[in-house]
Formats: C-alpha cells, sequence, structure tokens
C-alpha cells in the first residue's frame, strides 16, 4: 500500500500542483535503483551518467573521448601515464572546490575498493599540483580509457564532507544534480545542483519513482509520469498524451552455456558447476542454429529490436560476419547426428543414455527475458533438444543455477573491456561475466593482445580474433559459448511537451542511460 500512496502523494503534490511547476520538475519511471546506492567506488555510473558525479572525460555520440573535469589529457609513449589537467572551477555540490587531491583519492580507492570500474591496471594516481593528476599503469591497457569516461569523482576521504561508509545513499559529488531524499524501494528526489561547472540543466527538480513494468504503464496512462520506459511488449499502448521514444542500443539478450561438463565440483559460492548437455559444443551450435533471431524480435520485443550475434554487434571490435540469414535446421540437426545424438521415441535426442534436456533458466521480474526463454524452447523442440524455461530470483540464480543452468542473460557496453570480462579465463566463475567457466588459451591470448595494443586499430584485429580467428573463438563457428538472441531498442513514453534532444546509443540498461544527454533535455510547452 505504501507505494501506491507515494505513487499518488507524488501525482497530487508534484505533478499537478501548478502549470509552472510542470515546467520546473520532471516525474520519471526509468528503471530500478542501485542496490549498492550512488556510488562510483562500486559501480555506479559505469553503465551510463553517473548524474550526481562528474567524470574526468565524457563519452561523444561517436563514443570518443570529450572533455569533462579534465581540459586536457595525454598517455605517454609506452603507454603507461596519463596525464590530465583539471578545469578550475569544478565544484561538489556543498560549494567545495574539486582538486586533483580528490581525483587521486578516487582512483585509488576505487581501486582498493573492486567494484564494476576495472582499475587493475592503475599502479597509482599521483597529484602533480592542483589541477593536475597523473595515472601510473603497471601494464599498458587500451580499455583504462574507458574509465577515465565512467568513473565518477569523489570528495577525499580527508575533506570534512569526504567520501567514508554510506556514501552511496548520501552522495556528494560535482554532477548537474545533488540527492534531497531517497525512500528506498519507492522514490528519489534530486534537484540542480546550483555550483555545477556546466551549463544548468532545465529542470529544476527530478523525481524518479520506482515502480514495477505493470505500475509503470498504469501511472501513464493516468498522467502521473512525464517520461516512463516501457517494455516493448507493451510499447504501443501509449496514453495520447505522450509520445513513443525509440533508442538504439547495444543492449542484448542471450543464452550463456555452462561449459564444464558435471564432475561434483562446487564453486567458491557453494553453487554446483557443471552441466552434461551444454558442455557438448554440437549442442551450443545446433540450439544456435535453430534460433529464429527475427521472429524472437518480433514476439519478445514487439519489434523494437534487432537479432543478435554477438556481444557487440556493429561496435568496431565485432565481426560484422557471424550473422547468417535464417534458421537452419538441417544443418543443426546434421551436427547433432555427427556428435552421436540420437533421436528416441520420445522425441528427445539422447548420447550415452544422457537425454538432451536441460534448464533455461531467467529472471523472475523480467517479461521480456521470460517471452525469449518459452520462444526459444520451442524453436529448439524440433531438434531434440527440451530446454525448459526456469524462473528464478537472482539471489537463487546466484546461488543455484549460475554455473549448471543456461541463463537468459543481458549486456552491452559502450566499451570492449566486457568483452574481456565474458571471455577470458580470467574471470571464470567471478560474478555474472564467464559464470559459464568458459576458458581457451587462444582467446585469452587474442584478449590479451587487444589490451596491449597501441592503438584502437590494432586493438579491435585483436577483439575480432578472439571471436573467431579463422581456427578457433568465442563466437558461433568457433567454440559457440553463447546462443545471442536480441539486441533491444530502449522504448520510452514521453509526454509530448518534453523534448529529450538527440539520443546517443544506449549501453545495457543498468544505470538510467536516457539521461546521458540530459543538459539537452527542454519542455517545449507554454
Amino acid at each position: 500500500m505504501r507505494r501506491i500512496f507515494l505513487l499518488g502523494l507524488a501525482a497530487t503534490c508534484i505533478a499537478f500542483s501548478s502549470p509552472a511547476l510542470s515546467k520546473e520538475q520532471l516525474i520519471l519511471a526509468i528503471g530500478g535503483e542501485p542496490e549498492q546506492g550512488f556510488d562510483p567506488l562500486l559501480g555506479w555510473g559505469q553503465y551510463g551518467s553517473p548524474l550526481f558525479q562528474s567524470t574526468l572525460l565524457t563519452r561523444g555520440r561517436d563514443l570518443t573521448p570529450e572533455a569533462g573535469l579534465a581540459t586536457a589529457w595525454t598517455l605517454s609513449a609506452d603507454r603507461l601515464t596519463w596525464t590530465l589537467t583539471l578545469r578550475d572551477d569544478a565544484r561538489f555540490s556543498d560549494g567545495t572546490p574539486l582538486t586533483a587531491e580528490d581525483v587521486a583519492y578516487t582512483f585509488n580507492a576505487a581501486k582498493q575498493a573492486g567494484g564494476r570500474a576495472d582499475l587493475s591496471a592503475l599502479n597509482k594516481a599521483n597529484v602533480l599540483d592542483n589541477t593536475t593528476v597523473e595515472l601510473t599503469l603497471s601494464v599498458p591497457r587500451i580499455t583504462f580509457l574507458d574509465q577515465l569516461m565512467t568513473l565518477g569523482i569523489v570528495p577525499n576521504a580527508s575533506r570534512t564532507h569526504g567520501y567514508r561508509e554510506g556514501y552511496g545513499r548520501q552522495p556528494l559529488g560535482s554532477g548537474p544534480y545533488r540527492l534531497i531524499e531517497w525512500q528506498e524501494g519507492e522514490q528519489l528526489i534530486v534537484e540542480r545542483n546550483p555550483y555545477f561547472h556546466g551549463p544548468l540543466p532545465t529542470f529544476e527538480r527530478l523525481v524518479f519513482l520506482f515502480t514495477t513494468e505493470a505500475s509503470t504503464l498504469s501511472a501513464a496512462h493516468a498522467g502521473q509520469l512525464d517520461l516512463a520506459a516501457v517494455p516493448p511488449a507493451l510499447a504501443t499502448n501509449l496514453p495520447s498524451h505522450m509520445k513513443r521514444i525509440v533508442m538504439e542500443s547495444v543492449d542484448n539478450r542471450g543464452i550463456l552455456f555452462p561449459m564444464q561438463p558435471v564432475t561434483g565440483e562446487l564453486a567458491s559460492s557453494g553453487a554446483p558447476i557443471g552441466n552434461n548437455v551444454t558442455a557438448d559444443r554440437a549442442i551450443r551450435q545446433a540450439i544456435n542454429l535453430a534460433l529464429d533471431r527475427s521472429t524472437l524480435v518480433n514476439v519478445a520485443l514487439n519489434g523494437f529490436g534487432r537479432p543478435a550475434f554477438g556481444p557487440a554487434d556493429g561496435m568496431p571490435w565485432s565481426l560484422d560476419d557471424e550473422a547468417f540469414a535464417s534458421p537452419d535446421s538441417e544443418r543443426a540437426n546434421a551436427i547433432l547426428d555427427a556428435a552421436g545424438w540420437k533421436r528416441r521415441n520420445d522425441g528427445l535426442r539422447y548420447k550415452n543414455d544422457q537425454p538432451a534436456r536441460f534448464r533455461l533458466t531467467y529472471p523472475a521480474s523480467d517479461t521480456t527475458r521470460q517471452l525469449l526463454a518459452q520462444v526459444s524452447a520451442e524453436m529448439v523442440r524440433p531438434l531434440g533438444i527440451e530446454m525448459q524455461p526456469t524462473s528464478r530470483h537472482w539471489d537463487e540464480i546466484q546461488r543455484e543455477a549460475l554455473h549448471q543452468d543456461a541463463i537468459v542473460f543481458g549486456f552491452g557496453s559502450h566499451s570492449p573491456q566486457e568483452v574481456y570480462y565474458l571471455f577470458h579465463s580470467q574471470h571464470a566463475g567471478f560474478g555474472f561475466y564467464n559464470s559459464g567457466l568458459y576458458s581457451n588459451a587462444t582467446v585469452d591470448s587474442h584478449l590479451e593482445a587487444a589490451q596491449a595494443a597501441s592503438g584502437a586499430e590494432d586493438a579491435n584485429h585483436h577483439w575480432q580474433a578472439a571471436q573467431w580467428d579463422g581456427n578457433t573463438g568465442y563466437g558461433f563457428r568457433g567454440d559457440a559459448s553463447w546462443a545471442w538472441m536480441v539486441n533491444l531498442a530502449h522504448v520510452y513514453a514521453a509526454n509530448t511537451c518534453l523534448d529529450l534532444g538527440e539520443l546517443g546509443v544506449a549501453p545495457h540498461g543498468h544505470g538510467w542511460p536516457i539521461t546521458a544527454n540530459l543538459l539537452e533535455w527542454r519542455w517545449t510547452c507554454d
């Protein structure tokens, strides 16, 4: 009942209090809240604008770096030292200056925190003077540049209002907005940072409501929201006072396969390891060939998306020849026959009395992944493979299913660093990324060569070779460690008076990526 009360209160007291307020304030329901709060050291901002904090560099629409807190930056010839010159007018929202001390503290502390920001290559951040910071690396790391564009700067812990335990609940930063009130699980209220160094945002206050998919759409129809994220399956059912906004993305969904057979081994978390069906490459390749990705886009995404064949389709570091035009059940059946998977009278295939049956797990709260699991299971059934769509909560997935069930996962990043996480054996069994325990020494070598490359062009050659180098790779032609299904379009319902400017290409949906160009948003009605 509390959620309904708060939503009603927001609608009554905020949205409808006066015509003037409607121009100064937006009510948004654009996704969930981060469990660890708004703390960059723990991962906030890695998938989008950190909102409360500023970053050293920003990402342009073509994904190239642009000035942020840093006005100039250089990388030494040995690719081990970044030197950055900071603007001298940046202030935190309490009015205190942001200096090189804060930048150095943020990078050194983030390295120790072990959050989503990958600073494993950082040796140390050093202060050269009040507006100059030096970041030294232990090894060349081409994707370190991405941390300059995503890691929000926090205040030095030695400050009166510096970084300390609980920062994520009361963040202090130099971004365009400051947090006013957070009722966890319900709503977040933020207001302009009066000390923001950039152009002030159009809207004085933003109210983020944390609603379910069903209640979000109900609130939109009731006129209680200015901007709402809507699931693709419901994207045509919008109220008349709202327009549909479709944001292109690299946000993908696919089936991650457990790569190891069952041995009785347990992961450090205690989760069982292994799946005797998906450990067979023939099964993984056959499923890839059987999926009709265009149909998945139409049925599960209501047409708002495109087929996916890799983790970074369309990005410079991804191969563009992994795609195939249509499903090929004849080839899939031939692969299974050759691998010894024989069909029996019950319609299933068996190999050494092992039925071709396994769970296809998806998070219980995600209707899109549910549809993808159910429809893809029907697509592979004629092959004699039974994928069993299984709904689990995330904590149950982590505790029991992470290394033994095939799982409908979602990824998608502006950085090739994610490819490294997904497929390097170093990350096998740690978190969600390589939870299938994929390992291929040749792929590891390609990924390491990409990180050590002297420039983007050379790195992209190695990133692509990790996918398929003519002999092996993590992609379909190689180990087929995933069956990628779709790339989502991010669909929103926006008030017809709200102009969101020119949207970029969104990464995975964590962190409200649509707010990346928040400073361009305008209200167009009187």
